[in-house]
């Protein structure tokens, strides 16, 4: 496995694979690996022959005030965890390295950067599609891996894949769950004991909406009033919000119907969590 800190030395090291016919695939992370990045890395594994993992804590999609600088970066381990799963290139850039000069080119997809996560976190969406069009450029990946846990994330980056012609195709992977149902997050280590005991409401509130649908229940208001009763549950909560919207657009349904996507956002202290399903609604 071979580490890069440099631009030039990934590319060097992506372009002997290219000559050697190998198929790439890139898995972007801000590290502190945990086993949802594990299953994106043996994606790419089973579907390219040269994995590249991307751990870098990206500084321009955090706002002032979040967690920049507390956000864990346990390179070390990181390291270690790669070398056992079979990853061919780390990139670990520093910040100079990506932004060596003040930064006046970006990459803003519009409407879909609009609505939940975007309405409490401005720039947000900026800074990860601006970096994850830095990372194809150095990469130039045949397919790019991300996790349905940040399924606003992967909405604005197909969105920007394809209307800006990029040559790669991204891959979608399942959100994978502790035993409880709590969604795998970096996050998830600055909760205290009582809050990640908590924190398991949240897919529980999402299962509760999914039954409801199922039962035929398509006002999306009630469907929203039921996912807030259950995540009030939890003493000491903050809903940032609850929503329902179209899984492409991100537009909200009412009455719900076609495939949704059933997304939440909550403080416990502190951590802000985010957890959503896909429900497919039929037709109405």
């Amino acid at each position: 496995m071979e580490v890069a800190n440099t631009i030039d030395a990934a590319r060097r090291a992506v372009k002997q694979a290219r000559k050697q016919g190998k198929g790439i695939g890139l898995v972007p992370t801000m590290g502190a690996l945990h086993r949802g990045h594990v299953s994106l890395i043996e994606a790419a594994a089973r579907q390219c022959e040269f994995v590249v993992v991307s751990l870098f804590v990206n500084p321009t999609q955090f706002g002032p005030g979040e967690d920049f600088n507390k956000y864990p970066r346990p390179l070390d381990q990181d390291l270690v965890i790669c070398r056992a799963h079979g990853v061919d290139l780390v990139f670990a850039p520093t910040a100079q390295e990506m932004y060596g000069r003040q930064n006046l080119t970006w990459v803003d997809v519009e409407k879909l950067t609009e609505p939940l996560c975007g309405r409490f976190r401005p720039g947000h969406f900026r800074g990860v599609a601006t970096v994850c069009a830095k990372l194809f450029n150095v990469v130039l990946p045949d397919r790019a891996f991300f996790g349905q846990k940040d399924a606003q994330q992967v909405a604005v980056i197909r969105r920007m894949v394809t209307d800006l012609d990029m040559p790669l195709e991204i891959v979608v992977c399942p959100t994978v769950r502790e035993a409880d149902g709590l969604a795998m997050s970096s996050r998830n280590q600055y909760l205290t004991a009582q809050q990640r005991g908590q924190a398991c409401t949240i897919y529980r509130a999402l299962k509760h909406c999914e039954d409801r649908i199922g039962q035929g229940i398509r006002d999306a208001g009630l469907l929203v009033a039921a996912v807030a009763e259950v995540l009030r549950q939890v003493p000491g909560v903050e809903i940032q919000y609850v929503s329902i919207v179209d899984a492409e657009t991100l537009q909200p349904v009412d009455p719900v119907s076609g495939e949704v996507l059933v997304a939440v956002a909550v403080k416990l202290g502190s951590t802000r969590l985010i957890d959503n399903i896909v429900v497919d609604a039929g037709h109405s």
